[in-house]
């Protein structure tokens, strides 16, 4: 049996959970959540926890119930403590700011990148090149995040760009003058 599918998933106080035709709906304190699971996969509330169950010991099951368990599992965290993924702009004259839902990027184009947040998603500046992705969806929040950080690659030699903020940016060496 899965090691991550048969691990119970403990309910948090004012957290509610639904299954309803397989569909899994789990309200809280940010939000609510809503994900299809497949039929192989039974989802239940036992003893104020959430248990899967699979039908059988198919390798095609085994894959979608450590799945859809740590799916769940994201659900409950996002709608009690919410996600967040925080990206550094580094580059010489580059800007930032929020207007409402709106991130407004001047980094070296010659107009201002305007990235609208998606539903259920917020932009945040604690720094004046740090932004803060938060949501309560992770999937979400993960590829708003790589959304940003594709406008504008990290460049080798200077470390010019967007990353985020606990990757390692490898500068390459230029070159050398020979004598």
């Amino acid at each position: 049996m899965s090691r991550i599918g048969r691990a119970p998933i403990e309910l948090p106080q004012g957290v509610t959970f639904e299954n309803k035709d397989n569909l899994i709906t789990v309200k809280g304190p940010l939000g609510t959540l809503t994900q299809k699971v497949d039929k192989s996969v039974d989802v239940a509330l036992e003893n104020g926890h959430i248990v899967c169950t699979r039908h059988s010991d198919d390798k095609d099951h085994r894959a979608l119930h450590g799945l859809y368990r740590a799916l769940i599992h994201n659900m409950v965290l996002g709608v009690t403590k919410g996600f967040e993924k925080s990206l550094i702009v580094n580059g010489v004259g580059y800007k930032l700011t929020v207007q409402g839902n709106k991130l407004v990027m001047n980094i070296g184009f010659s107009h201002p990148v305007e990235v609208v947040a998606p539903e259920g998603i917020s932009f945040a500046l604690p720094q004046p090149l740090e932004i803060v992705v938060k949501g309560i969806d992770k999937q979400l929040v993960g590829q708003t995040a790589a959304t940003i950080k594709a406008i504008k690659p990290v460049e080798p030699y200077h470390g010019y760009g967007i990353h985020y903020k606990d990757e390692t940016v490898i500068h390459k060496e230029g070159k050398r003058a020979t004598k």
